[in-house]
């Protein structure tokens, strides 16, 4: 309605201009006298209601006059009622998850990949060869691997061939198969009482290999153990830049060199700390320039063969880290690092960015090496040893 106002204040403007000015300022003091008159007025029917009706309530009002409904004029327009003031709810500190629901959230790309797959092949089929051929296709995708993918998709079919079957019953089916065969594989870290237990972490550079060490340090720490960590990646000052915050996080003992200097060196000089303080932990990290592979074997092997000097024993363990986002190509990994040194467990980490979290079952089918924990995310507690069932659960998308 804007060009009715515009209308109206041109017209005014005209008749004001033929309206002598002495007129125009009498009719707007006049105006004015009546404005204040009337306000006068209304205070004074405003103060005698207050009086009359002191302590009447809004209830009461309400059962009087029935016809009248609550925040409405004449019971038909709502008035506008005043904004309430909004409490200011005090939250909670968020509950951790569990590890099974961040494992869960962690496999969702490769969970989500799986469950779909079935859902689309097992739609009101029976399970026939078709079916058979697509599900062992999805499953290759999701880096179960051709044998595990042959393996899994024959023993279904052996139980259930030319029957109905609901995708549950097939993600049901599989991962109680997947848990069987990762039941040989999930293996805690054990350590030797009362002796210096080494660790040798060894791993492509970027698979997380001093993460690693800076979350297994932090967790032995938190169960009243005396830790260790040498800085033997003597040419990246990153990486010991990084241990060293570590150590201070987790309360532990920290040995670095100068950059460039003898890793094996270093790794000897921590161990006679270690054993000299009664240490009962000692990690040793190392380097992983796989593009200079002979260099790499050769100092991998010189750092095993000093360290067996002061002590035959060591090290009780030689763990690899595999970062799942690569796939496949963790098999040619391992084989690689299995000739440079004897490999007595693995740890697989970045699983929460992958979709290929099916690379384990890989991993125990062809070497059956103890998987002692995996990674599902850049917190401390987000690195756990590893279960077989809450594993096969989470990449079948079940609820535990």
């Amino acid at each position: 309605m804007g060009w009715l106002t515009r209308i109206k204040d041109s017209l005014l403007s005209k008749i004001k201009k033929k309206i002598p000015k002495k007129d125009l300022e009498s009719v707007e003091k006049s105006r004015l006298e009546k404005k204040i008159k009337k306000e006068a007025v209304v205070k004074k029917e405003v103060y005698k209601t207050e009086k009359i009706e002191p302590t009447i309530d809004i209830k009461e009002k309400i059962i009087k006059d029935p016809k009248k409904k609550e925040g409405t004029f004449f019971g038909l327009f709502k008035k506008k009622e005043k904004p309430k003031e909004i409490e200011k709810i005090k939250k909670d500190p968020e509950k951790k998850k569990s590890w099974f629901q961040k494992l869960k959230t962690g496999l969702f790309k490769s969970s989500e990949k799986i469950s779909q797959g079935v859902k689309k092949i097992f739609i009101n089929k029976k399970l026939d060869i078709e079916t058979l051929n697509e599900l062992e296709e999805l499953l290759i995708m999701a880096d179960l691997g051709p044998m595990a993918a042959e393996k899994l998709t024959a023993e279904l079919a052996n139980e259930k061939f030319d029957k109905n079957v609901k995708p549950v019953e097939v993600r049901e089916f599989l991962a109680k198969k997947i848990e069987e065969t990762l039941e040989n594989v999930a293996k805690p870290l054990v350590l030797t009482p009362k002796i210096t237990n080494v660790v040798l972490v060894v791993g492509v550079n970027g698979t997380g290999k001093t993460t690693t060490i800076g979350k297994l340090a932090n967790q032995y720490s938190n169960e009243g153990k005396k830790i260790m960590i040498a800085a033997c990646d003597t040419f990246r000052a990153a990486a010991t830049e990084q241990l060293e915050i570590w150590a201070q996080r987790s309360n532990a003992e920290f040995v670095k060199g100068s950059q460039g200097c003898d890793a094996a060196g270093l790794a000897y000089e921590a161990l006679e700390k270690a054993k000299a303080k009664k240490i009962d932990l000692l990690f040793i990290d190392t380097a992983g320039r796989v593009q200079n592979r002979t260099e790499l074997m050769e100092e991998l092997a010189k750092i095993i063969r000093v360290i067996r000097k002061l002590d035959p024993e060591c090290p009780q363990h030689c763990l690899l880290t595999l970062d799942a986002t690569t796939g496949q190509n963790a098999l040619s990994q391992v084989e690689i690092f299995k000739e440079m040194a004897e490999i007595s467990g693995l740890i697989v980490t970045k699983l929460d960015g992958s979709a290929k979290g099916g690379i384990l079952l890989s991993l125990a089918e062809k070497f059956g090496l103890p998987v002692h924990a995996i990674g599902v995310g850049e917190k401390i507690e987000d690195l756990q040893s590893f279960e077989a069932k809450e594993f096969a659960d989470s990449l079948m998308g079940l609820e535990k």
